[in-house]
């Protein structure tokens, strides 16, 4: 065998137990998430009742007096609550999540993106929980509010509760992801990919876009439509705002080195 087919050999055994190596990492890192959301969800499932009464509040607060919400499924009235809770340990573990995703990708980074890593996660996890928190307080009022405003006469508005929780649980994610948009803007302008240029040029195709995602994502009704484009579209204004500041900061530090 020459050297040189030695060495490809070499560099393919490399390449594969490094495969190898990564996957077991993962295996691991997903291991830890599911066990921090199984372990929330046994802490909480002794309460299921109490936590599907209180993610209900926001519907159960705009039905008419005379009306509830109904299960149309014989196991709804059990099941049901146990599947909020499951998804209320997978918000609340969100952070120890996006930990072991953050962790899983930092040994790729160079040193200097490192140290935007934990300002990065910190915001992605706030960001997240603000998006849940908006959705909670702003939009479920006024969106179920509006449902009841024009629910025709003669008709009472009492919602199937399995309904109500992928309802819920849709907008939920929603917002969540949808606030993470500055997070995604700086890491598309930090590893290249795009420049600050081209995304500031974008600006009204975003604008464009934030309306036909909130148009496919939320109920068709312009209320919930907007108030998930208009938070979108800053978000994204302050993505380019922590883009500007971090080109500063990369050609200050370049500066410095020269």
């Amino acid at each position: 065998m020459s050297e040189q087919e030695s060495a490809i050999k070499g560099q393919e055994e490399l390449s594969e137990g490094t495969l190898i190596s990564h996957l077991v990492e993962l295996r691991g890192r997903f291991i830890k998430a599911a066990i921090s959301i199984l372990a929330i969800f046994i802490c909480l499932a002794p309460f299921s009742e109490r936590v599907f009464t209180l993610v209900a509040t926001p519907l159960m607060d705009q039905l008419p007096e005379e009306a509830t919400m109904i299960a149309t499924e014989v196991a709804s009235p059990f099941l049901t609550p146990f599947k909020m809770t499951l998804f209320v340990a997978l918000f609340l573990a969100m952070p120890v999540v996006l930990y072991q995703a953050w962790g899983f990708i930092a040994p790729g980074l160079y040193r200097q993106e490192k140290r935007f890593a934990f300002p990065m996660l910190a915001s992605s996890i706030l960001l997240f929980y603000l998006g849940i928190s908006f959705a909670y307080y702003v939009v479920f009022p006024l969106m179920f509010g509006f449902f009841s405003a024009v629910t025709p006469e003669g008709v009472t508005m009492m919602t199937d509760i399995s309904a109500y929780l992928n309802f819920i649980l849709t907008l939920f994610l929603a917002f969540g992801i949808a606030f993470e948009v500055p997070i995604a803007t700086v890491l598309l302008v930090g590893s290249g990919l795009v420049t600050l240029k081209t995304l500031s040029r974008a600006r009204p195709y975003i604008f464009l876009g934030a309306f036909i995602g909130g148009m496919l994502l939320t109920p068709p009704d312009a209320i919930s439509q907007t108030l998930l484009a208009v938070p979108v579209y800053l978000l994204y204004e302050v993505g380019l705002l922590l883009c500007r500041f971090m080109l500063r900061s990369r050609g200050s530090e370049k500066e410095e080195k020269s």
